[in-house]
């Protein structure tokens, strides 16, 4: 792969380009799926290709193919040439890179146990024993049990000079349960609602034993049926990080991602609210929210050595003691603020041309513990477990819904509760948190299913967090 990638660039280098570069793409994924204690998809894909990128004249042009053929290597470098060209006679300002430093080396997800080392038949067999246990539960109608591991492979090189090499692993799996009662269905998930994925090998599958808590999840959705509606009101609100982590998703990951500021993403997934004149003086939320992100975080699935154009993994605030003061950028987004790429540009495979995306956007731990932060809550609700979510094309106005919730009165949980929802709007709501618990409570939380982009890209990234308080929220809107 090295000397094809070679190849490549002394064909870009010879076409006289601005800017040039080549990512080739392995990608291997396997999915395990039980439904009902029966196959419900079990498969294992691979792609292989490269993707070439030119800037010439101010515009960009990108082609790519699958496999890799020496003998095709001049015609897409050609293409991706011709429309680079053809770009540069529509009017508009032309692109320009922020500056970026070259770099060679490699990166590898640090695992102990590589997945797709384990036979099919034990992952077969540890879900089949999750399911057993799930079954055990009289009451569930619907029991989904899963695995999901890969594995992807990256050579990169630019005709600045970077050449890097990286080998990510990604590993997940999830029980789920399904309880019909007369009028509804209640549902619990774990360890994540939505498909938990880490940079982590199949010591993780280990570490969250799947089989051992099944049973626990179906007695939890079979509960669920009995316990008491969410009241409707205004009450203080706890947000565990199972339900924080999309609540940081929604309205700030996406709302700071600079394409959708700078307008580049309305057609498909909306724009934003915090446009750039709000930069270094808005205040997003309460001085104790302070949001980074960080493409270093241990395990992290947002983790990587270089993003998808070369920039050097590292950790940068987007919201500091509550302020807004960056954004999720590339280089050519970044250059029009004049600073440097975040380097948050990826791509879903060899044949997507790299977007901005979400690394792991992470909310800092503060000093609270959980049972003291419960004790200092008159009257509120513990929500955990995402169940339900929407948010509008700025990122503005949204409504969440969780899987279970935990009335708190007097300081005190004194009942279990279902339906859980909340609404609110996204500067007044993270101006609204008073409380953040500690590093004992802070946990990463893997996204396998980040979509984007025209054609669509599914992109995995992670957000850490821990418990937190938002003060006189409306609940209970159904």
């Amino acid at each position: 792969m090295k000397d094809f990638l070679m190849d490549v660039m002394n064909a870009i280098e010879m076409k006289n380009v601005d800017y040039g570069d080549v990512r080739i793409v392995y990608q291997k994924t396997q999915t395990v799926n039980l439904r009902n204690g029966e196959p419900d998809g079990i498969a294992d894909i691979w792609e292989l290709g490269y993707g070439i990128r030119v800037l010439k004249n101010g515009r960009w042009g990108f082609a790519s193919r699958s496999g890799l053929n020496k003998e095709e290597i001049t015609k897409v470098v050609d293409e991706a040439v011709k429309l680079a060209e053809e770009s540069s006679t529509v009017g508009g300002e032309p692109v320009i890179l922020a500056p970026e430093d070259t770099y060679t080396g490699e990166y590898k997800s640090n695992i102990k146990i590589d997945p797709f080392t384990i036979p099919i038949k034990d992952k077969i067999n540890l879900l089949l024993e999750a399911d057993r246990n799930l079954s055990k539960v009289k009451g569930v109608l619907v029991r989904n049990v899963g695995i999901e591991i890969r594995r992807i492979e990256k050579y990169f090189a630019s005709t600045e000079g970077t050449n890097v090499h990286q080998v990510i692993f990604l590993t997940g799996g999830e029980v789920n349960a399904m309880a019909p009662g007369t009028n509804e269905i209640q549902v619990r998930t774990y360890p994540y609602a939505g498909g938990v994925i880490m940079q982590k090998g199949w010591e993780y599958i280990q570490e969250i034993d799947l089989p051992g808590n099944a049973e626990r999840v179906g007695e939890e959705a079979v509960m669920l049926l009995s316990a008491e509606q969410c009241p409707s009101g205004i009450y203080d609100i706890i947000l565990a990080p199972d339900q924080l982590y999309l609540q940081i998703h929604e309205s700030i990951g996406h709302a700071l991602e600079l394409d959708r500021v700078f307008g580049s993403e309305v057609s498909y997934a909306g724009a934003s609210f915090a446009t750039t004149e709000k930069l270094g003086k808005f205040r997003y939320g309460s001085e104790i929210v302070n949001i980074v992100a960080d493409s270093t975080f241990e395990g992290g699935p947002g983790t990587f050595g270089w993003d998808d154009e070369g920039v050097k993994a590292h950790k940068e605030y987007l919201i500091r003691d509550g302020i807004l003061v960056g954004y999720l950028s590339s280089r050519e987004t970044a250059q029009k603020l004049g600073r440097r790429s975040s380097g948050a540009m990826r791509a879903s495979s060899y044949n997507r041309i790299p977007l901005v995306r979400m690394v792991n956007v992470n909310l800092l731990p503060g000093e609270w513990k959980l049972e003291d932060l419960i004790a200092d809550t008159d009257r509120g609700i513990l929500m955990e477990t995402n169940r339900s979510w929407s948010i509008d094309d700025f990122r503005v106005n949204f409504q969440f819904g969780t899987e279970i919730g935990y009335l708190i009165e007097n300081g005190k949980i004194t009942k279990t509760l279902k339906n859980c929802t909340y609404t609110g709007i996204t500067p007044e709501f993270w101006n609204s948190c008073d409380a953040i618990c500690g590093e004992e409570e802070y946990r990463m939380i893997g996204v396998p299913n980040c979509g984007k982009g025209e054609p669509g890209q599914i992109m995995y990234l992670g957000h850490a967090s821990s418990h937190a308080r938002f003060r006189n929220v409306r609940v209970g809107i159904r």
